[in-house]
C-alpha cells in the first residue's frame, strides 16, 4: 500500500480522490487512513484495498492544501508508510517510499521538474517494475545473510530475521564474501499464494485475502505451525558499515543503478532480470514510455504482482545532485497502473447449468470498478471451491482481475466480518430441470447430463467453430425441439424437407438453404465433429489434437486411457473422463455415423502408424515438408488481408493443416507469432523472448498452399 495518490481506471486519466466536505470529514479520513496503514503494515489485513486507500490519501492531501491551518499532526501525508508504523532497528540510510504519477503527462511534468532542479537533462534513465510486496533490507556480513529488516517508518524497521531460509531469491550466502546491504521486495508468487492458502485452510479453515497480505502476515509470523514460502526480488544495494569493504562502498556510491543491479544478480540475489519485465536503461522520454507500455501489457501474464513501473535517474551523480525529500527520493518516481484488485461485497450466488449439464455457481457482487470496467459478477468454480475459501453471503471479498481474465474472488476478508454473514445455500436439485444432481466429482452435474440443456448443446454443436450450420438460429432449433423433430444435434442430419416446411416462417427457399447448410456440415473434418460433441475436458484446440492424433473416430473409440494420454496435453484424469464421456456419447456418435457424417481428419496420420495422406501425398514423411512442420504458432489480434474472414478457430486449423501446432500462449517454445491488429501483451512477450513475428499477410504467403 502506498501513502500516495489514487490509482486510475486508465493509464491516461488524471487520478481521482475522495472529496472531503469539511473538517470533520477530514479528521475521520485521516484516522481511517492511519488505521488502514497500521493494519496493512502490521499483518496485511487492511480494511481498504490499495485503490481506496490511495483515493483517500489523495483527498486528504487536497484538503490540506486548501486548509493548511487544519492539518493534523498524525496525518499520513508526507510520511513513509503513512506514519503508521515504527521500528527499533535503525536503517543505515533512510528507506523511503516513492512519489507517484498516473499518466504520460504526469510523468513528463515530473521529468521536466527533475531536470530543472539539476539544471541539465538526464541522459540515462532506469525503467523497472514496481513490485507489489513489502520492502525489506537484507544485511550480509562477509557474504552471509545475518539480518532482515522491514522498512518501518523509513528511519528504522522491524527485525524479521526469523524468516531467513524461507525466502526464494534471497540466498543464505552470496557468491562473494562481501559485507553489503541488499534492498528489495518480499512477495508471494501466484503458486506460493495457492500453497499458502491450502496450508492455512487446513490449519484453521480460513484463507488469505490476497498475495500481498499473505506475504505481510507470513513475513512477521513466528509461531505458526506451518511455514509458507516467500519470494524476494532485489532492487538496490548499499555499503554496510561498520567494517564494510571500502572499494565496494566506492563502487556502490558511484556506479549507475543499472550496473549495481548487474552486481546484485552476479552475487546470487534474484532480480527481475530474468523476467519479461526486466529493468532497462532508456535515453529518451519516448523510450521510457515505450517500456512502461511493455511492462503494463505483460502484467496479466506475470506469476507475481506488480502495481506500477519505477523510473529512476540511472547515474549516481544525478541521484546525488537531486537528493531526497522527507519521504521519497527526488530522482525516482512510481508510474502507477490501474488497480486489478478491489474489496467489495458478495451479495448473492446464482447456480447455472451449462450445455453438458455442469452446474456452476457465479458470484453476484456489489458493483465495483476494476481496471477501467465495472464488475458485477465473478467466477466461483464449484461448491467445493466455495467451501475451501470459506465464503459467506455478505462477506467483504477480494476480487481480482488481470488483462481480459474473467474476474474471480480471491478470498473473503475475514477480519471485516460483522456477524451478519450467512452461509451460501447449495442446490439440492438441478436448478434448470429439477432432477437430481450427480455430486461424485467436484464439478456437480445434472443427472440428465446434456438432455437437461438440449437447446444449449445443439446451439453449441451447430456453431461457427464446430459444424458451422449457417442459418440455423437458436429460435429455429427451439422450433425443431418443440415439434419433436430433433432431440440432439445428430437428428439434424435426418431432417427432411416436408418436416422443415411445416415450421413457422419457413418457406421453400429458406428450407432449401437450411438443408443445404446441414448437408455441408455432414462433410466437416473429425476435429469439428469431435468438438461439436462437447466432451468435457476438451475444447477446440484439444479436439484438433485428438483428431490429428487418431485420424478417425473409430480409432478414438477403440483407444484406452494409455493411448489417449499420448495426445499432447491429455493427462491421466482427462483421459479417464474422456473415456467415460465417450461411453455416454456412444449412441449419439453411432447416430452421426448412421447419418453419414464424416468421421475422419483429412491429412492426419493415425497414431498406430497406418498409412494416411498428408494434403494428398501418400507418405507420412511428407508432413515434415509442410511449411510449419513441428512449429508452435500463436495467432493474436485481429486478422487482416487473406485471413480477415477467418475465425480464430479457422486460423488455428490452418496452422495445423500447414504442419504446425496452434497454441494460445507465447512461451520460449513458440516458433512464430502471427500478430494482427491490437496484438497487445502477446506481441510484447514475443519481442522479449525473441520469437519471430509476422503479419497476417506474411503468414498467408507462408501457408498459401493450405488456405
Amino acid at each position: 500500500m502506498s501513502a500516495a495518490p489514487d490509482k486510475m481506471p486508465s493509464m491516461n486519466d488524471a487520478p481521482s480522490l475522495t472529496v472531503l466536505a469539511d473538517q470533520a470529514a477530514y479528521a475521520a479520513a485521516v484516522q481511517m487512513a492511519v488505521d488502514a496503514a497500521a493494519a496493512y503494515y502490521g499483518d496485511g489485513t487492511s480494511p481498504l484495498d490499495d485503490d481506496a486507500y490511495d483515493r483517500l490519501v489523495r483527498g486528504i492531501e487536497a484538503y490540506e492544501q486548501t486548509h493548511p491551518g487544519q492539518v493534523l499532526p498524525h496525518s499520513p501525508t508526507g510520511k513513509v508508510a503513512g506514519g503508521a508504523v515504527e521500528g527499533d532497528v535503525p536503517h543505515t540510510v533512510p528507506m523511503l517510499s516513492l512519489d507517484n504519477v498516473f499518466s504520460p503527462d504526469g510523468l513528463a511534468r515530473w521529468v521536466a521538474g527533475l531536470e530543472r532542479r539539476l539544471g541539465r537533462p538526464v541522459e540515462v534513465w532506469s525503467v523497472e517494475p514496481k513490485l507489489d510486496g513489502l520492502a525489506i533490507s537484507a544485511r550480509y556480513h562477509h557474504g552471509r545473510l545475518t539480518q532482515l529488516i522491514t522498512r518501518g517508518d523509513g528511519s528504522a524497521g522491524e527485525d524479521v530475521s526469523h524468516a531467513i531460509g524461507t525466502i526464494v531469491g534471497l540466498p543464505g550466502r552470496l557468491a562473494e564474501p562481501i559485507t553489503v546491504e541488499i534492498r528489495g521486495e518480499v512477495m508471494m508468487t501466484a503458486e506460493q499464494f495457492e500453497a499458502a492458502c491450502e496450508k492455512r485452510t487446513a490449519h484453521d479453515g480460513t484463507t488469505f485475502a490476497n498475495p500481498r497480505s499473505a506475504a505481510a502476515g507470513t513475513l512477521r509470523a513466528q509461531d505458526r505451525p506451518y511455514v509458507c514460502e516467500l519470494t524476494f526480488f532485489g532492487y538496490g544495494a548499499l555499503p554496510l558499515p561498520p567494517g564494510g569493504d571500502s572499494e565496494l562502498a566506492t563502487r556502490l556510491r558511484t556506479l549507475p543503478h543499472s550496473q549495481i543491479m548487474d552486481l546484485v544478480a552476479a552475487w546470487g540475489v534474484q532480480t527481475t532480470a530474468a523476467t519479461p519485465v526486466a529493468g532497462i536503461v532508456a535515453a529518451t522520454a519516448e523510450e521510457i514510455q515505450a517500456r512502461i507500455e511493455q511492462i503494463a501489457a505483460a502484467r496479466a501474464d506475470l506469476p507475481f504482482g506488480i502495481d506500477g513501473i519505477v523510473v529512476k535517474a540511472d547515474l549516481a551523480e544525478d541521484q546525488a545532485a537531486a537528493g531526497f525529500g522527507s519521504r521519497a527520493p527526488r530522482w525516482a518516481i512510481a508510474y502507477k497502473l490501474p488497480a486489478t484488485e478491489k474489496i467489495t461485497k458478495l451479495i448473492g450466488v446464482e447456480w447455472n447449468v451449462g450445455r453438458t449439464g455442469i452446474i456452476a455457481p457465479r458470484a453476484i457482487l456489489e458493483p465495483v470498478e476494476i481496471d477501467g470496467s465495472t464488475v458485477t459478477y465473478a467466477t466461483l468454480h464449484n461448491a467445493a471451491d466455495i467451501a475451501r475459501r470459506g465464503l459467506m453471503l455478505g462477506d467483504s471479498v477480494t476480487v481480482y482481475k488481470a488483462g481480459d481474465i474473467i474476474p474471480r474472488i480471491e478470498a473473503p476478508v475475514v477480519h471485516l466480518r460483522t456477524g451478519d454473514e450467512q452461509p451460501i445455500t447449495v442446490p439440492q436439485v438441478c436448478p434448470n430441470c429439477g432432477d437430481g444432481i450427480d455430486t461424485s466429482q467436484e464439478r456437480w452435474r445434472c443427472v440428465r447430463g446434456r438432455e437437461c440443456r438440449a437447446l444449449a448443446s445443439i446451439v453449441y454443436a451447430a456453431g461457427r467453430d464446430q459444424l458451422d450450420i449457417e442459418t440455423l438460429a437458436t429460435s429455429r432449433i427451439q422450433q425443431l425441439l418443440e415439434a419433436g423433430f430433433i432431440t440432439d444435434f445428430a437428428d439434424l442430419f435426418f431432417l427432411n424437407r416436408e418436416q422443415v416446411l411445416t415450421l413457422e416462417r419457413m418457406g421453400e427457399a429458406s428450407t432449401d438453404k437450411l438443408l443445404a447448410a446441414i448437408e455441408t456440415a455432414r462433410t466437416r473434418p473429425l476435429s469439428r465433429v469431435f468438438c461439436a460433441l462437447g466432451v468435457r475436458g476438451t475444447g477446440r484446440s484439444m479436439s484438433r489434437r485428438i483428431a490429428r492424433h487418431f485420424a478417425a473416430m473409430e480409432a478414438v473409440l477403440a483407444a484406452d486411457a494409455e493411448a489417449i494420454q499420448a495426445v499432447e496435453g491429455m493427462g491421466s484424469e482427462k483421459a479417464k473422463l474422456m473415456i467415460e464421456e465417450l461411453a455416454e456419447l456412444r449412441p449419439l456418435i453411432d447416430k452421426l455415423i448412421a447419418a453419414g457424417v464424416n468421421m475422419t481428419e483429412p491429412g492426419a496420420t493415425p497414431a498406430a502408424g497406418a498409412a494416411a495422406t498428408v494434403d494428398g501425398v501418400d507418405d507420412a514423411a511428407a508432413a515434415a515438408e509442410l511449411p510449419l512442420a513441428g512449429m508452435s504458432v500463436v495467432a493474436t489480434g485481429a486478422m487482416t488481408g487473406p485471413l480477415a474472414a477467418l475465425s480464430r478457430n479457422q486460423v488455428n486449423e490452418l496452422i495445423e493443416r500447414a504442419g504446425g501446432k496452434a497454441s494460445s500462449g507465447v512461451s520460449a517454445k513458440t516458433g512464430l507469432l502471427v500478430a494482427g491488429e491490437k496484438a497487445g501483451s502477446k506481441r510484447t512477450k514475443a519481442e522479449d523472448l525473441g520469437v519471430k513475428i509476422v503479419t497476417p499477410e506474411e503468414f498467408a504467403e507462408m501457408v498459401a498452399a493450405h488456405l
